[in-house]
């Protein structure tokens, strides 16, 4: 059976710094996180995002993603999540966050080359372990395609660099339409909002396997 990875991300590749974020500046930082699973186990964390849903009201038409939850609703999210991962050993979440302050100039021209080196370091380790990894990425926040496509990348990093005969697909979906990358957006949130608000309430409840990056 495949691994099923489910990504979203946090944060903006936007470069103003000359103003608050939120009040005109973008983000000083940029997380991208991932919800790593059994094909077999897929209807799991969706069962979590459902319960959220029924306890605290959300209308089930509307996307909720983590900008529009509370801090009750945040901190059920982070137990209900570490208790999904703690019950099964093989449902593991990780994480990676960038400080776009110190990235150089020149990086900046091509958001997706940072987007598809960040995946490559928190992902790579994990794939080369698995025979098929079906990616589902939000299209709309993780480019897959472009010059420097994401799935070619990492399939040619997987052959040629680390020798290994993992089977890479790319299965973008808005998280409109998938529980699990909308699980993926609120682990994303919950990491983000440690690095940009200074708040770890939510990712010491998760405690992914967080790499931070320091251009």
């Amino acid at each position: 059976m495949p691994l099923m990875i489910y990504l979203d991300e946090s944060g903006d590749l936007g470069w103003n710094f000359n103003a608050p974020f939120r009040h005109g500046g973008s983000s000083r930082y940029l997380t991208i996180a991932s919800l790593c699973l059994p094909n077999e186990k897929k209807h799991l964390p969706k069962r979590v995002i459902r319960k959220l849903y029924q306890k605290f009201g959300w209308p089930v038409a509307e996307e909720k993603k983590w900008s529009d939850m509370n801090g009750t609703e945040r901190t059920e999210f982070a137990r209900e999540a570490r208790a999904l991962c703690v019950t099964n050993q093989d449902i593991n979440l990780h994480a990676i966050t960038v400080n776009k302050q110190n990235v150089q100039q020149h990086i900046r021209a091509d958001g997706n080359k940072l987007y598809n080196y960040m995946i490559r370091l928190s992902l790579l380790g994990v794939m080369r372990k698995h025979d098929e990894v079906h990616v589902v990425p939000d299209p709309r926040s993780i480019k897959v395609e472009s010059g420097n496509s994401l799935p070619d990348y990492l399939q040619t990093l997987l052959w040629m660099h680390l020798q290994c005969k993992t089977v890479l697909r790319m299965q973008p979906i808005e998280s409109h339409k998938s529980r699990n990358v909308q699980f993926a957006d609120m682990l994303a949130g919950a990491v983000q909002t440690r690095y940009e608000d200074g708040n770890a309430t939510y990712h010491g409840f998760l405690l992914p396997i967080q790499k931070c990056l320091y251009f």
